[in-house]
């Protein structure tokens, strides 16, 4: 069987297109051949349609065409001859159809001005361009006028008009000062769409007398301008002070200040207007407003969103854009103008018209005498335009007959066209907004068959890859291609060939024998030609020993080798490459016919080392790394991962089975293990490796088993205990021969989608597994246990055939059979799929439900009819919910809940029920389709539980033997309150718990007031509810009856006051302070008397003072004991008696009977004397506490 297909550009001789061609015959861009072709005139270039030309430079009408032989040109001008060489200004380019009207030496534009139309003529027709309308522009100067000031009020609005004049094209606008400056634009102030300047309202800052209108012509590059415009604002306190020095006392004046006013449109006015846009244009809506504050603008579309990625909003917004407009941007659009005092609004309504634009636009048409063929010429507008045709630039009503065409509305029918049909057909597609005009010839040719292609041109490629031989041809009628091996082959045919639609002859796997001459042949009824080229099959360029990783120590020396084996017609260039970029300039890298040697290795040579070796058919490269270490101290032995095995070999190839050997690479101090085989098919999945078999590491051949119809490469790849090695370069190429599958397709299914359809699904063949080309299965179907035959198709590679119009849920016996274009595989085997299903058709019935206890119950059913199924059984889809508690009477939404018992089960458990409640249940059957109709609902009770815990405990108004308590009842009932349960103990200091006592409550009260507690107790207190049932969980409070109200009101008016703990804390500093200072001195003092320190030192001021004058006096002898004089504070006897002082530190002396001096030094006699004299006072052994020490100081 030929194939036949269109190959990338890449693989095949430049073939380019002369025109589009609706006929199968293509001219190719061959020079010699467009030199000896007929070809009517084609319009190559043309001036615009609407053609504004600057009057001070000639005007250049540009008109050129091709054809052959060259076309001569014509012009008319308003509809009317126009005879160049009537007018000396007129000149037209040599081979062109381009006129030049000199200007600049003495002619004027104006005079030029109107509309033109080239024609291209040759004998095989006329081409005309488009009706080019020439126009000069025009930058006229601005009309004088008398300009008055403009004096406004502040906060007015205020208009400034620029009336530009009219230009050609239209002038563009801008506002500046005498300064050449913009004028600075906001929300407030902005340039409309024409040009004028507005202001939403003035302010004073507004005044000035430079207000200038500029107009730029951009085609003669002039820029006119227009009278100054002086404004002037009026503020409120000037007009005020005005107005009241013109009128009297007793009038009433004064201008209103500046207020807020709602906004008012300055354009457009009125609420509605119309605008009408052309298809593909700029669509500009505009809405400006007055008002203060400053109104914002907003846009929408009635009806409709405004277009996204197309809107755009400008002027501050208050410009609509929307670019490309079409004939959805139909509608009405609202600018709303809002401010805080209100809005204003105007409906703008779009109407989108269409100049034409093409649907199908003619093509040119090359065909053979005695063909057929159309032109076709489709366009759209709104309004819908008008199709006329004309034939070599005449009206084809008014142009000579040809029998061979027929004019159908926009189409043009040839049938049996002769040589004399050729002409140029125009095609002119009008309505109000304009015309297309295009054109499209019909050219006739009889030529014999030509071929291209140069003759014995050599294609060289490599072993197992594509070969594409060229056969570039042309003929008319179309020629039809053969090809022969050798001067007296036979025609090539059958799958090892692929003949594609330009003549190309692809080869997809080149063998060595393809080596040879081959001979194409180009006929037609006019004769016949043929070519010879040669081919050439080189065998491919191999790397057989590649770099290795080399670990090399610093300053040493390192190689790698490259050893290449290559078509001896074949001249290899060997590159070396150092991480991807060419080896540093260094004489230190030495390169070698097989290897690369570095030097004196540094650090900077660590790196990846790439041996590229390239032939003119192919390119081959392997890498190593290369890594530099300082010396080791001692040797040690390197374990590394196998090299790559190389040299692979095919040898006793058979239809089945093929001898692989190879020669192993070095093992790195690790014994090779065993040996990995893959394979690449690359004729299925190129690019892609797959397991093949495994071998020991002792074995370097192996009988490969193969598949019918694959393009084998093998590789294998050595393992050791460090790991695997890089694979080894790829075996050559061995394609088997096609047969029949050997298997079939398997997870062969049959599942219906719909009730009434078998969706049958397998898994395809893999690309090997198809043993041939053509791969397709037979699918068989027939109903089982029904006496039925066997129905098959046969479908293209898929996985899926749905057979439609099946009953309900039926068994079908299914089987899928792969073929190819050599036969059949064997007899697959059955499998049982079945029609698609519906949903169930009864519902179960005597659903009884039997409640177990307060929150469980089960259910029961009748299975229903395995034929109502129609389906899958999966299970029963129990829905139950609560529809009232019993003990509220309230009712309220539940949602459904559902449980699914898979199976056939007929009963199940209900858990998590709600206790005295009433509900309701139904039972549904499912299958893989959905539910089928529900049981009648059923209606079962729960009975009554323990109640939850009750919802709050308060204990409130604490007295002396009372506390009060209150209580919410539980949140979950359970079923009918019986009682409260109300039991408490006193608690003591230590946390031990006291008697328990229990009081039962009505079920209606919610508040109880203890009596006869014990004052200043803490009490703790467990409370629950009761239903028959039993009792709930509790809830626990604790509470502390109050102590008496004299302490508890010294507790609160001082214990807890600020001043009281602050005072507190300073007593306790000051004490502190006192304690240090007594032991420090205490510690100075040591062991003898204090007479004999004093006269030690015989200091006079440390004397005792006197009574009379304040000065000190003696001690009295230490023998005598003497009283101390009367101004010491200190008794003889040493001890300080409390009317002397509150503030006695005699306990604080670490039992020695010490006394202080008025200014706080010890007086005492450090004796060692250790007895501790009782201090005045009853001691208590209580805790301190804040009242405690308050009372202590009391």
């Amino acid at each position: 069987m030929m194939k036949k297909r269109s190959i990338p550009a890449s693989k095949a001789s430049l073939v380019l297109f002369l025109c589009q061609m609706i006929s199968a015959l293509d001219v190719p861009l061959d020079s010699k051949l467009l030199e000896e072709l007929l070809q009517p005139p084609t319009i190559t270039r043309q001036s615009p349609k609407d053609y504004i030309v600057d009057p001070r430079e000639n005007i250049v009408i540009q008109c050129e065409a091709k054809g052959k032989p060259p076309p001569s040109f014509s012009w008319t001008r308003n509809g009317t001859h126009f005879d160049i060489d009537k007018d000396a200004q007129v000149t037209m380019k040599p081979n062109s159809g381009t006129l030049v009207i000199n200007i600049m030496n003495g002619g004027k534009a104006e005079a030029y001005e109107g509309i033109y139309q080239c024609t291209a003529r040759n004998e095989r027709g006329a081409a005309i361009s488009n009706n080019i309308v020439v126009r000069p522009s025009r930058s006229p100067l601005w009309t004088k006028e008398r300009l008055e000031p403009n004096q406004v009020r502040e906060g007015d609005s205020l208009v400034l008009h620029c009336r530009p004049p009219v230009g050609l094209p239209p002038p563009i606008i801008f506002w500046m000062d005498n300064a050449f400056q913009r004028l600075p634009q906001s929300e407030r102030v902005s340039q409309g769409l024409n040009g004028d300047l507005y202001f939403s309202n003035v302010q004073p800052e507004d005044t000035r007398e430079d207000y200038i209108c500029y107009a730029r012509f951009n085609h003669t590059q002039t820029i006119q301008q227009k009278q100054p415009i002086s404004v002037k604002v009026f503020s409120m306190d000037s007009l005020n002070d005005t107005i009241a020095a013109n009128l009297s006392d007793t009038d009433i004046y004064g201008a209103k200040p500046v207020t807020q006013r709602q906004p008012v449109l300055l354009t457009p006015t009125g609420s509605t207007s119309t605008k009408v846009e052309l298809r593909g244009n700029v669509l500009l809506l505009e809405c400006i407003a007055a008002g203060i504050p400053t109104p914002v603008i907003r846009w929408i579309k009635e009806g409709g969103e405004l277009p996204a990625n197309r809107t755009f909003f400008e002027n501050f917004k208050k410009t609509l854009k929307i670019i490309d407009v079409s004939e959805a941007d139909s509608g009405n659009y609202k600018c709303i103008a809002r401010n805080t005092l209100g809005s204003a609004h105007h409906v703008i309504s779009v109407t989108v018209k269409a100049a034409p634009y093409w649907i199908t636009a003619p093509r040119n048409l090359v065909l053979s005498p005695g063909e057929d063929g159309t032109l076709i010429c489709r366009a759209n507008g709104n309004p819908k335009p008008n199709i006329n045709w004309l034939a070599n630039g005449v009206p084809i009503a008014i142009a000579p007959e040809d029998p061979s065409r027929r004019v159908d509305g926009d189409t043009i029918i040839f049938s049996h066209v002769q040589e004399r049909s050729s002409s140029v057909y125009q095609c002119n597609a009008s309505n109000e907004y304009g015309y297309l005009l295009a054109n499209a010839f019909v050219n006739v040719l009889a030529e014999p068959p030509r071929i291209l292609t140069p003759a014995n041109k050599l294609y060289q490629v490599i072993a197992d890859s594509p070969a594409l031989l060229d056969c570039a041809y042309f003929g008319s009628p179309k020629p039809e291609i053969e090809w022969f091996k050798g001067v007296k082959g036979s025609t090539l045919h059958g799958n090892e060939y692929v003949f594609h639609d330009n003549g190309t002859l692809e080869i997809p796997v080149a063998q060595k024998d393809s080596t040879g001459t081959y001979t194409c042949v180009a006929r037609n009824e006019l004769g016949k030609i043929q070519n010879e080229v040669q081919l050439e099959v080189k065998d491919p360029t191999v790397i057989i020993k590649q770099p290795e990783y080399k670990v090399i120590q610093r300053y040493g020396q390192v190689s790698f080798e490259c050893i290449i084996k290559h078509d001896s017609t074949l001249l290899p260039a060997v590159i070396w490459l150092k991480d991807h970029d060419e080896l540093p300039d260094d004489e230190r890298f030495l390169v070698g016919k097989d290897n690369l040697t570095i030097m004196n290795v540094t650090d900077k040579d660590d790196g990846t080392y790439t041996c590229i070796v390239n032939t003119t058919l192919d390119s081959v490269s392997a890498s190593a790394v290369l890594t530099v270490v300082a010396a080791p101290p001692t040797p040690a032995i390197i374990y590394a991962r196998p090299n790559p095995p190389f040299d692979l070999e095919l040898t006793g190839q058979l239809e089945r089975s093929i001898e692989l050997s190879w020669i192993p690479g070095d093992e790195n101090n690790s014994p090779i293990t065993n040996f990995v085989i893959e394979y690449e098919d690359g004729l299925h999945e190129p690019g892609v490796w797959h397991y093949q078999t495994e071998v020991p590491g002792t074995q370097t051949t192996v009988q490969l088993k193969l598949s019918p119809y694959v393009n084998y490469s093998f590789r294998v790849i050595a393992v050791n205990e460090i790991g695997r090695s890089q694979p080894s370069e790829p075996s050559e190429q061995y394609l088997t021969k096609s047969a029949n599958p050997d298997e079939n397709p398997s997870n062969v299914q049959g599942i219906g989608s719909e009730p009434d359809n078998l969706v049958i699904t397998w898994k395809s063949l893999k690309g090997f597994q198809s043993n041939g080309p053509g791969l397709q299965y037979k699918v068989s179907w027939r109903q089982k246990d029904v006496d039925d035959e066997w129905t098959s198709v046969i479908v293209a590679n898929v996985s899926k055939y749905i057979v439609s119009g099946t009953p309900t849920f039926v068994p079908y016996e299914i089987k899928v059979q792969a073929l190819n274009d050599l036969g059949y595989a064997p007899e697959p085997s059955e499998v049982i799929g079945h029609s698609g299903e519906d949903l169930p058709m009864v519902a179960p019935g005597n659903v009884q439900v039997h409640v177990i206890n307060s929150t469980l119950a089960k259910v029961h059913w009748d299975p229903v009819p395995v034929k109502t199924v129609r389906g899958h059984l999966q299970g029963y889809k129990v829905y139950y919910w609560k529809i009232q508690s019993l003990s509220r009477r309230s009712r309220r939404h539940v949602e459904k809940k559902i449980l699914t018992f898979r199976g056939n089960k007929t009963f199940g458990m209900l858990p998590g029920l709600e206790p005295y409640s009433s509900y309701k249940l139904n039972v549904r059957v499912v299958n893989g389709k959905g539910e089928g109709p529900a049981s009648p609902d059923k209606v079962f009770k729960t009975p009554e539980g323990v109640p939850s815990s009750p919802s709050f405990l308060k204990i409130t108004n604490p007295t002396l033997d009372s506390l009060t308590l209150e209580w919410g009842s539980p949140t979950h009932p359970n079923g009918v309150l019986t009682s409260y349960i109300l039991k408490f103990q006193p608690i003591n200091n230590t946390h031990e718990l006291g008697p328990l006592v229990e009081i039962r409550i009505p079920a209606n009260e919610s508040s109880l007031i203890l009596k006869n507690l014990n004052y200043s107790t803490r009490y703790k207190f467990y409370f629950n509810a009761q239903t028959s049932v039993g009792s709930g969980s509790q809830i626990t409070e604790e509470a502390v009856t109050i102590m008496d109200e004299a302490m508890a009101s010294r507790q609160v008016d001082i214990a807890t006051q600020g001043w009281f703990i602050g005072l507190m804390c300073a007593v306790a500093l000051l004490i502190l302070i006192l304690l240090i200072v007594c032991f420090i001195r205490r510690n100075k003092g040591g062991k003898y008397p204090v007479k004999e320190k004093e006269d030690a030192h015989a200091d006079p001021e440390i004397q005792p003072m006197k009574e009379d004058d304040g000065t000190f006096g003696e001690y009295s002898d230490a023998e005598d004991h003497k009283p101390l004089k009367k101004g010491s504070r200190t008794p003889s006897d040493r001890t300080v008696k409390k009317e002397d002082s509150d503030d006695s530190l005699v306990d604080y002396g670490e039992g020695v009977n010490g006394q202080f001096n008025e200014d706080g030094s010890f007086i005492g006699q450090y004796s060692g004397k250790k007895e501790k004299e009782p201090a005045e006072g009853n001691e208590s052994s209580e805790a301190p506490s804040p009242v405690n020490a308050m009372n202590s100081f009391v």
